[in-house]
C-alpha cells in the first residue's frame, strides 16, 4: 500500500515540475482566465483579530491584496509547490507585506504546527480545488479546523453554460495541460453538507457561469 507521506511527496514534485517555470509568468498570463478573485476578495469580509488562510496561495497575489485591504487581519498561505512558494515570498518581500506562507497539503496539514495557529477562522481556495485531487478530504479537513460560523470562501470554475461550446471545449482543454478541471462535484458536496446540517452554503454564478463564488459557514 502506497503511503499517504508517498502520495504528499508525489504531488509535491509533480506541482514543482509543474510551476518551476511558468510561475514567473504566473500571474501575468493568469489574470486573463482566473475571474473572480478580487470579487472573492471584498465577499470575506474579514475582522479584526481574525485568521485567515489560504489554501493553494501560489504567488502570494490574493494574500497580499487581503492583508491590504484588511490590514489588522493575520493572513497565512498553504501551497503544495516548492517552486510557487520562492515566487511568492518573493512578493511579499517586494511588497513588504506581512503574510505567511508555508509548503503544505490541505487534507492533512496541522496549522498549530505550521503557523502556531490551533483554529482558523476562515480558509479561502482560490482556482485551487479544481487543481487538488483529493478535494472531498480537503474540505473535509478544513472544516475540522474551523470554529462554529467559520467560513470557507471559494471561488472556481463553473460550468460556463452560457458560453457557445467550442468556448468552453477550447476552455476545457486548455486548463486540462495544467491538470485543472471543472468539478461539479464540488457543488453537490456542499449542498450535501447543508443538507447534514454541518453548514450553510451560499453560491453564486458570476460572469455568464465562467466561475462561482461559494460560502460556506460552520454550523
Amino acid at each position: 500500500m502506497i503511503s499517504s507521506k508517498n502520495i504528499d511527496n508525489s504531488a509535491r514534485a509533480e506541482m514543482n515540475r509543474m510551476y518551476r517555470f511558468t510561475r514567473h509568468v504566473y500571474d501575468v498570463s493568469r489574470k486573463y482566465y482566473l475571474l473572480g478573485r478580487d470579487v472573492l476578495i471584498r465577499q470575506v469580509d474579514a475582522k479584526d483579530g481574525q485568521n485567515i488562510c489560504e489554501v493553494g496561495c501560489g504567488t502570494a497575489r490574493n494574500l497580499i491584496k487581503m492583508a491590504k485591504s484588511y490590514p489588522n487581519v493575520n493572513f497565512v498561505g498553504l501551497d503544495a509547490s516548492d517552486e510557487m512558494l520562492k515566487t511568492a515570498q518573493k512578493n511579499i518581500n517586494h511588497k513588504k507585506s506581512d503574510v505567511r506562507v508555508i509548503q503544505g497539503f490541505a487534507q492533512n496539514f496541522d496549522p498549530k504546527e505550521k503557523f502556531g495557529i490551533s483554529l482558523m477562522d476562515k480558509f479561502v481556495f482560490s482556482y485551487s480545488l479544481s487543481i487538488i485531487p483529493p478535494w472531498k478530504e480537503s474540505l473535509d479537513h478544513v472544516i475540522s479546523l474551523l470554529p462554529i460560523n467559520g467560513e470557507i470562501h471559494i471561488v472556481d470554475f463553473n460550468d460556463m453554460g452560457k458560453f457557445p461550446k467550442f468556448f468552453r471545449d477550447l476552455i476545457f482543454w486548455f486548463l486540462g495541460k495544467f491538470h485543472v478541471y471543472y468539478k461539479p462535484e464540488i457543488l453537490q458536496y456542499l449542498y450535501q453538507l447543508e443538507k447534514d446540517g454541518i453548514g450553510i452554503v451560499e453560491i453564486k454564478h458570476i460572469y455568464r457561469h465562467y466561475c462561482y463564488l461559494a460560502k460556506f459557514t460552520k454550523l
